[in-house]
């Protein structure tokens, strides 16, 4: 991978921690000049000076114009051929008629929002040069049912969308968008899911993980790692356009 990813530059978003930070590793790792992109500073700094190759950290909120446009100026010295659109937020964990209209709101505006601003910006120097890789962060929640979670299930469904409809816009035209879909990452965000499913349901935390993860062939989740690699071979399959990578343990096929 090294060898076909080595030189490239690639812009991650949601880039400052947990498999924002993982992804960039991994690219930095295989060559790749990485611009890790997030809200804070100090997290896309700290994710930037563990890299393996020096890269370059850039503040922005994706889900605001003004600073996406900021950030596309600033990058503006940049030949940026790979976009990874992570940046996400879970959402609540609620049921529907509990949802209040700004928390849905703010899922749709980070999560598929950001993403399109993302593309917006960076896809006319892609376009220019004729080449180039989207890759936009599904998940397996937008292809099967999770109760109390309709606001995050309906944007990342949202997300599958907006990506096989830019394929077929940009595709002809030198950019490959595709989409990975990993099922539930063991981390921090899980965790808080775990430990609100066991309150709602008044069971152990543990009991809460089992139930969800007995869902996967495997009978586990995946790693920040397994997805980042996941990432890169995505990236160094140069017929792949218009696909969905399901790296879910299995969860999917159940």
């Amino acid at each position: 991978m090294s060898a076909v990813l080595a030189g490239r530059t690639a812009l991650v978003t949601g880039g400052g921690n947990g498999l924002g930070r993982a992804m960039c590793a991994a690219l930095a790792e295989a060559g790749v000049r990485v611009l890790a992109a997030g809200r804070t500073q100090s997290t896309v700094d700290e994710t930037v000076r563990g890299l393996a190759k020096p890269g370059r950290a850039v503040v922005v909120d994706v889900a605001d114009p003004g600073s996406v446009t900021a950030m596309a100026e600033q990058l503006a010295d940049e030949e940026v051929s790979i976009v990874v659109n992570n940046a996400g937020v879970p959402g609540p964990v609620k049921e529907l008629t509990e949802i209040e209209p700004a928390e849905w709101d703010e899922v749709f505006a980070v999560n598929v929002r950001g993403a399109y601003l993302v593309c917006r910006a960076m896809l006319p120097g892609m376009l220019e040069r004729g080449t180039g890789d989207i890759v936009n962060l599904a998940s397996v929640s937008g292809k099967r049912p999770l109760a109390r979670r309709t606001p995050y299930c309906a944007a990342k469904m949202a997300v599958l969308g907006l990506t096989t409809t830019l394929a077929a816009e940009v595709g002809p035209r030198g950019v490959n968008v595709n989409s990975l879909s990993p099922g539930p990452v063991a981390g921090p965000r899980m965790e808080r899911n775990f430990r609100l499913e066991a309150e709602r349901t008044g069971t152990s935390y543990a009991e809460a993980e089992a139930a969800f993860v007995s869902r996967a062939a495997l009978g586990r989740m995946v790693t920040e790692h397994e997805v980042a690699s996941a990432l890169l071979g995505m990236l160094s399959m140069p017929g792949l356009c218009a696909a969905d990578i399901d790296l879910s343990a299995g969860m999917v096929a159940r």
